[in-house]
């Protein structure tokens, strides 16, 4: 199972303007249905006959020592900045264009003038009621569906999609550097770590992996992330590294790499809440992330490194997740961290706008 977050042909207007309250708040709701479902089509729905699970054996041992909270902060760089939050929206930079959208969190007042706000790129009015669920307003010159971006010298495409995202999620900067250093250290002993990326959607952890050294599986339910992931490939001129691009449910993919053998150095699982795979099966997080998370652990290699799991818009407790991975990593010693991602925003006396949970498994 794999998010499906590639948009569909963004409606675009020429003219600027801010969403009434009334609309914000249910271009929040849209977002939040989009952020876990990724696609109209992947509302939830269960499957008439359950797929049979495997048979894993318990983990024995020891729990990993739990760290937590751990909190992993993005903060203002070349390629992305939060200019300011606040209102129910945040203000954006991504390279050369700013950015302002509908932000659930940001509950606080905004620091920035008025004409701050009013003086970007592209704005998401998020207009549900009349115009679906959302469209993107320029107010200086229309900009087209996709534009070039850069995260640490890594070229790439975003788009404005109809759910307010724009292809990249800053927030996983905080991993995608971590992986990066866990790879290149491995590469300098020697070695060629393979990474499972699972729910990979546009691919920007999986060619962060590929630069550094590391053989990727990059795992996606839906053919246009795979397809947009692929642009990001040749955009980014890694054509030659070793990445295997797999169009599967994630669980299904996951179930036959452990009657395979098949073992992996790191994985990262970044799953949606709701979802469906390419033939119908669905995904629901609090059922099913159990079962794929005791699915890794049966997938880690003999000198495993990293799990990294990321979960978006539910209502749960970074703890639930540490003592999830503390249990299906019994006995691999190493170190469970449990916390929160977040975005500092630029300026004196930032403020920290959490995006989401995570825990991951460490080795030592």
């Amino acid at each position: 199972m794999a998010r499906s977050r590639r948009p569909q042909q963004p409606r675009v207007s020429g003219e600027p303007g801010r969403a009434r309250p009334r609309r914000r708040e249910a271009a929040g709701e849209a977002e939040t249905r989009a952020r876990d479902a990724r696609h109209p089509a992947e509302q939830p729905r269960r499957d008439a006959e359950p797929a049979k699970r495997l048979e894993l054996d318990p983990p024995r041992g020891a729990r990993p020592q739990l760290v937590a909270p751990t909190v992993l902060t993005v903060a203002p760089g070349r390629d992305y900045e939060l200019l300011d939050s606040g209102e129910g929206e945040k203000l954006e930079r991504y390279g050369p264009y700013s950015i302002r959208r509908p932000e659930n969190q940001a509950i606080w007042p905004r620091r920035l003038a008025a004409k701050d706000w009013q003086r970007v790129d592209a704005i998401f009015t998020g207009d549900v009621e009349e115009e679906g669920l959302g469209r993107w307003q320029f107010p200086a010159e229309p900009l087209g569906e996709t534009w070039p971006l850069s995260h640490d010298g890594l070229a790439y495409l975003g788009r404005f999609t109809s759910f307010r995202h724009v292809g990249v999620f800053p927030e996983q900067a905080a991993h995608w550097s971590f992986v990066e250093a866990r790879i290149a250290e491995r590469v300098r002993a020697g070695g060629t770590p393979r990474l499972l990326n699972l729910f990979g959607y546009t691919g920007l952890a999986s060619l962060v992996a590929a630069r550094a050294g590391a053989e990727v599986t990059h795992v996606d339910a839906s053919k246009k992330a795979i397809g947009w992931a692929r642009e990001n490939q040749e955009m980014a001129g890694l054509a030659d590294k070793p990445i295997r691009w797999i169009c599967e449910d994630a669980v299904r993919y996951v179930e036959r790499e452990v009657k395979r053998g098949s073992r992996y150095d790191l994985i990262l699982l970044d799953p949606p809440k709701f979802g469906r795979g390419p033939k119908g099966e669905t995904w629901q997080l609090f059922e099913d992330l159990p079962y794929l998370v005791a699915l890794t652990r049966a997938l880690v290699s003999e000198r495993p490194d990293c799990v990294i799991l990321t979960a978006y818009s539910i209502r749960s407790s970074f703890y639930s997740l540490g003592a999830l991975m503390g249990e299906a990593f019994r006995g691999l010693g190493g170190r469970i961290e449990a916390g929160e991602l977040v975005i500092s925003e630029a300026g004196e006396e930032p403020r920290l706008l959490s995006t989401s949970l995570f825990g991951r498994w460490i080795a030592e």
